[in-house]
């Protein structure tokens, strides 16, 4: 016993020894709080092995500085950086509990807002194992005070510090490019912190939260209220006229946002082997009190969904790359549809099948002055339940009733759809139609899962008229963004029965539905050109709302003054008459345009269409990167003041009662406290032997 007792001393106070020893501890309790405190979707071996693998480098590179070092100092050095990372990775557990995200430097920076978010229930999140993350460097301490551990005082050699340092960097090296190869774009198109803890390590997105936080910093700080006039100098100029025949003709009404996942304009319609795919879409299309608009484009970058969204409510456009609501949704200040009609009396909620950090929305939202989010913490979830990115939608527009009944009315609720998206996974009991038959694997179960939303889309919308709803709410459904790419021009073609695709051809398939539904109005279809950066300023103008000094880069699409140039992320447009497809020029027939045979006069409209395009895209990017906003507020706004959340999006349902007692009645109270959710109908066989 003696004999063993003595061996491990010399092995824990040799130089070496104590190195690997104490590696070893940072990197087990790394990997223990990634299993136990975080939820990461781990969902192939690549991913397992590299959540294992991640705590390494880190730890080497970390740890190795005290090498650098001689005598007890060495040792020091190390148990220091072993505690700094068991407090990072406790602050971290902490706050992964109560908003499923991890700390950033840019939420760190703004303590008010940490402190506001954890401060008075950190006691409720807190749990005793906790603390075991602090347990190997308590016991390193110990032993190097009462001399368990006697450092090796003989001279360092500093070599030892540097070969640690490079391997450190190998390793993070095959890190990274296994990361890759398992996800392209991990860093450039970041929509998820859980992403980059998952491939990379908590460590690693510490320092990649610093540097996005400095380069914002710095930007932000370049800027000055001086750029604010360009902006306001073009945005005025650019302004259409609200149309008198539909301005304020919505006053007052409800609002439903219908996110139709990937879901494209030539789906409207469609059939497939004879069968029309979305019956119940199509007769919302073309219903008698539905303004269609059959040239509204999705204007997307690489942000993809949290772009759509960003345009819809905030009429900027996303970022050449990333995510803007990732990168900035936190930190920015916004003049976003949810706060203006919070300021008009409405009561403003999102709700969405998944977990709240995806695309940063649990800290967007709040930025864009939303009062309730209802992320999958609210939702009841089975083994069943979910597919891909959250809740099947059958199931999560069924369960959305009970908080839509909720809502202190006016409201204004948005509901996004998951389940047609990429790859169009879809369990064979919710299959209702064939497979198309174009070889390509992407592109044939299109039709399943656009079927399916199609199938949850009626049955939300009869859930409305049953529940009095249909009549009282402006209804608007829209298409994010593409649902087949344009990786896939064989199997788009054969899908559409054309022998091939040209690019102006694949730039029309950009086009998504947006629909405007509510008994006042005398549907039809609008030919107009637009894009979803229009979307906020033509429902301010149906809903009466002053819109005359606010910052929009898009126009109001009922509007007879409207500029029709369509600007794409990537710098393209298309108009009614010409349109710019990378180094080309089509006419609307889609046929290529020689530019040299031009007319003066339309060589000056193209180049107006392609300044237009270059500017609008230019400014946003000012806009966001500079957060310009915050030098500029429009009369009858107050700028979102973060600190009001003083509830967090969870305990939603209790700020919802205290909500009705301050404000308009809800549909439950006007139904005398009767639940609307029993006329909810749904054929989901998921549930068909549950309670629910």
């Amino acid at each position: 016993m003696n004999s063993f007792f003595k061996k491990t001393r010399q092995v824990f106070s040799s130089r070496g020894g104590f190195f690997w020893i104490v590696l070893f501890l940072f990197w087990l309790k790394t990997y223990l709080t990634y299993q136990n405190n975080f939820s990461l979707g781990i969902n192939n071996a690549m991913q397992q092995f590299l959540l294992f693998f991640n705590p390494i480098p880190f730890g080497l590179l970390l740890l190795g500085i005290g090498l650098y070092f001689r005598g007890k100092l060495t040792y020091w050095i190390q148990i220091i950086v072993s505690l700094v990372q068991s407090i990072w990775l406790f602050a971290n557990t902490l706050y992964y509990r109560e908003f499923s995200d991890f700390l950033s430097f840019g939420i760190i920076k703004s303590s008010s807002s940490v402190s506001n978010n954890l401060g008075t229930s950190i006691l409720e999140i807190i749990h005793p194992t906790d603390f075991l993350v602090f347990l190997d460097v308590l016991i390193l301490i110990l032993m190097m005070s009462f001399k368990v551990i006697q450092p090796d005082m003989s001279t360092t050699k500093r070599r030892y510090g540097a070969i640690s340092s490079v391997v450190a960097v190998v390793l993070f090296s095959i890190n990274l490019s296994l990361a890759e190869s398992d996800r392209s774009q991990l860093l450039s198109r970041t929509f998820d912190n859980n992403y980059i803890v998952k491939y990379l390590g908590v460590d690693f997105f510490a320092g990649y939260s610093a540097y996005q936080t400095h380069q914002q910093t710095a930007t932000r700080k370049n800027a000055s209220k001086s750029d604010v006039d360009k902006v306001l100098d073009f945005v005025n100029k650019n302004r259409s006229q609200p149309n008198v025949s539909y301005y304020g003709k919505e006053k007052g009404k409800n609002v439903f946002i219908l996110h139709l996942e990937s879901f494209q304009q030539f789906m409207i319609n469609y059939k497939s082997d004879g069968e029309e795919v979305t019956p119940n879409i199509n007769r919302f299309y073309k219903d008698q009190h539905t303004m269609s608009f059959d040239n509204f484009f999705h204007q997307v970058g690489q942000g993809k969904t949290s772009d759509a969204e960003t345009m819809l409510e905030t009429s900027m456009f996303g970022l050449p790359s990333g995510s803007s609501m990732t990168s900035y949704g936190s930190s920015n200040t916004y003049q976003a549809l949810p706060a203006i009609l919070d300021q008009q009396g409405y009561s403003t909620a999102s709700m969405h099948g998944d977990v709240g950090s995806f695309w940063n929305r649990d800290n967007t939202y709040k930025s864009w002055g939303y009062q309730y989010f209802f992320d999958s913490s609210y939702y009841d979830d089975k083994d069943d339940y979910s597919i891909g990115y959250g809740l099947k939608d059958k199931i999560f527009l069924q369960q959305s009733a009970k908080y839509i009944e909720q809502l202190p009315q006016p409201f204004y609720a948005k509901l996004i759809t998951v389940t047609n998206h990429y790859p169009y996974d879809l369990d064979k009991q919710n299959q209702s139609i064939d497979k198309t038959k174009t070889g390509d694997k992407t592109v044939d179960g299109y039709v399943q899962t656009s079927r399916y939303l199609d199938q949850a889309f009626g049955e939300f919308i009869d859930y409305l008229k049953k529940s009095g709803l249909y009549d009282k709410s402006v209804i608007v459904a829209y298409g994010d963004h593409y649902g087949i790419s344009d990786n896939h021009p064989k199997a788009l073609a054969k899908l559409l029965g054309k022998d091939s695709l040209s690019s102006y051809d694949l730039a029309m398939l950009q086009k998504v539905p947006f629909m405007i539904h509510s008994s006042n109005l005398s549907g039809g279809i609008n030919h107009t050109y637009g894009g979803e950066i229009d979307v906020m300023p033509t429902l301010m103008d149906l809903l009466g709302i002053k819109n005359d000094d606010t910052i929009q880069l898009g126009n109001d699409l009922l509007s007879t003054d409207r500029n029709q140039t369509v600007a794409f992320r990537n710098g393209d447009f298309v108009s009614p008459d010409l349109s710019k497809i990378g180094s080309k020029v089509y006419d609307n027939q889609g046929n290529k345009v020689n530019t040299k045979k031009l007319t003066q006069q339309q060589k000056d409209i193209l180049k107006e269409q392609q300044d237009h395009t270059d500017k609008s895209l230019s400014l946003s990017d000012k806009i966001t990167t500079g957060d310009l906003l915050r030098f500029y507020t429009p009369q009858n706004f107050d700028k979102v003041d973060k600190s009001q959340y003083k509830y967090k999006y969870s305990d939603g349902m209790k700020a919802l009662k205290e909500a009705q007692r301050k404000k308009k009645t809800s549909l439950i109270e006007q139904n005398g406290g009767k639940s609307t959710e029993d006329l909810y109908k749904t054929d989901a066989p998921e549930l068909k032997d549950d309670d629910e």
